[in-house]
Parts: C-alpha cells; sequence; structure tokens
C-alpha cells in the first residue's frame, strides 16, 4: 500500500487491523479481488509484479494459479504479514510506488496494482516505472476507487463545492481497524484524467469494467447484494503496454 505521510506510513499502524477485515469483507475479499483475478485470467507460466502487495492476498492467489509473483510495498508492517503468508522465499520488496523500482527493465508480463494510484497526486513516474519493469505487450491490470463513487460520497458529505469531479483534489481520512487510527491521504481524479495519464504513460487501454461483484457474495453479505447485481465502488482497468 503506496501511501505515506510526514509521520510515516499509516499501515504499518493498523496492518494487523487491516489484513482482518480484508480478508474476507464485501469489497475486497468478494468484489476486488475476485475481479482482478478474473481480469488476469489463465496467469500459469506469467512472470507477475503485485505493485502495492499489502499482506499478499492477491499476490497468494496468482501464484496459487501458476504465476511466478514479486511485490513490493512501502508498508514494512504489512510485509512482514506478507511473509508470513507467503514464506520467507517469497520474492517481496520494501519500494514506493512512484520511486525507482528494484527491477530490470522488461521484467514482467503482468503488473497488477490493486487499489494504490489513487493515493498519488502525480501518476506519471509511476505509471513510467510500471512500463519499464514490463514486457513489450505486457498487461497492467489497475482497481482504483470509482470516480463517480468518490464524487457522490462528497456530494452526500455536503462537500461538492470544495471536491468538484473535474478536480484533481486531494482529501485526509482517519481510518481506524481495531484499536489504531491513523490519518490517510487520498486522490480524486476524474476519469478522463486516469485515461490520459494511461496513454501518456505509454499504455493502450484494452478494457474497462464495472463488475459485479462474486456471485457468493450473495449468500454472505445477504443484506448488501441480495437486491442489486452492481454497485459503485471500484472501477477497473487492463492495459497493454506499447
Amino acid at each position: 500500500m503506496t501511501v505515506e505521510s510526514s509521520e510515516g506510513n499509516p499501515y504499518d499502524v493498523f496492518a494487523e487491523g487491516y489484513t482482518a477485515e480484508n480478508e474476507a469483507n464485501l469489497i475486497n475479499g468478494y468484489y476486488q479481488r475476485p475481479a482482478m483475478l478474473a481480469l488476469a485470467g489463465d496467469v500459469s507460466g506469467r512472470r507477475i509484479l503485485d505493485a502495492g502487495c499489502g499482506s499478499g492476498p492477491l499476490f497468494a492467489a496468482l501464484r496459487d494459479r501458476g504465476a511466478t509473483v514479486s511485490g513490493f510495498d512501502a508498508s514494512a508492517g504489512m510485509l512482514e504479514l506478507a511473509r508470513r503468508r507467503l514464506g520467507d522465499d517469497a520474492d517481496l520488496q520494501l519500494a514506493r510506488l512512484g520511486s525507482p523500482l528494484p527491477y530490470a527493465d522488461d521484467t514482467f508480463d503482468d503488473v497488477v496494482a490493486a487499489l494504490v494510484l489513487h493515493y498519488l497526486e502525480d501518476w506519471g513516474p509511476a505509471l513510467a516505472e510500471l512500463r519499464r519493469v514490463l514486457k513489450p505487450g505486457g498487461r497492467l491490470i489497475v482497481a482504483v476507487e470509482h470516480p463517480f463513487a468518490i464524487n457522490l460520497m462528497h456530494r452526500q458529505a455536503g462537500r461538492e463545492n470544495e471536491y468538484k469531479y473535474f478536480d484533481t483534489t486531494n482529501w485526509v481520512e482517519e481510518w481506524t481497524y481495531g484499536d489504531q487510527s491513523a490519518p490517510v491521504s487520498l486522490w480524486h481524479r476524474p476519469l478522463h484524467a486516469m485515461t490520459d495519464a494511461f496513454t501518456a504513460g505509454g499504455f493502450r487501454i484494452r478494457v474497462i469494467s464495472e463488475p459485479e461483484p462474486d456471485p457468493a457474495a450473495r449468500e454472505v453479505f445477504p443484506d448488501s447484494v441480495a437486491a442489486r447485481s452492481r454497485f459503485l465502488c471500484f472501477l477497473f482497468f487492463v492495459l497493454e503496454a506499447d
């Protein structure tokens, strides 16, 4: 999770609580990760980089499907949990998205970046590094917070004059997991700013997806899912490196 402040990485504060919540909740366990895996498809034999791997649930799922996976994260606390999950031989690096990455050019067939880009004001340096480590024709599979959902959230909170859809704006939320809390800085940008950044970074947009949750979510979360097949939450892209 590539998010830092002058006081350090908030994920180091609430790593244990965040991971416990993330494992099997609706939006991560039954929506974001299944969608990323479906977009990745058959990954057997592919070399994949998990950018902002956190405690490693997506890394583990891709590895179980036959991929050779490497991962990095800016949070030492999250990486420690990833090592517990994945084993000491897992290729995990402490690195921050947007800074130079410890991988050679043209190393990976795919990069997955699940819910990390929206921590960055400027996507340019991050996308340039991800393009560098991808093989020509390789895929970047991305999940970000849906810009329409974020705009709706601000409107419902009465902040529509402060956070306008067509502006790139920053806000800070206090996240609490268990008895641990820390401020988290996030960036909203409109859809066209996202697609412009991808094309400027040397990627072709192959897929834009607003998927349904995993079918099992209807049984596990009947009150949240039964009455609707889709909901505004995250937006997914499959991009191809030029």
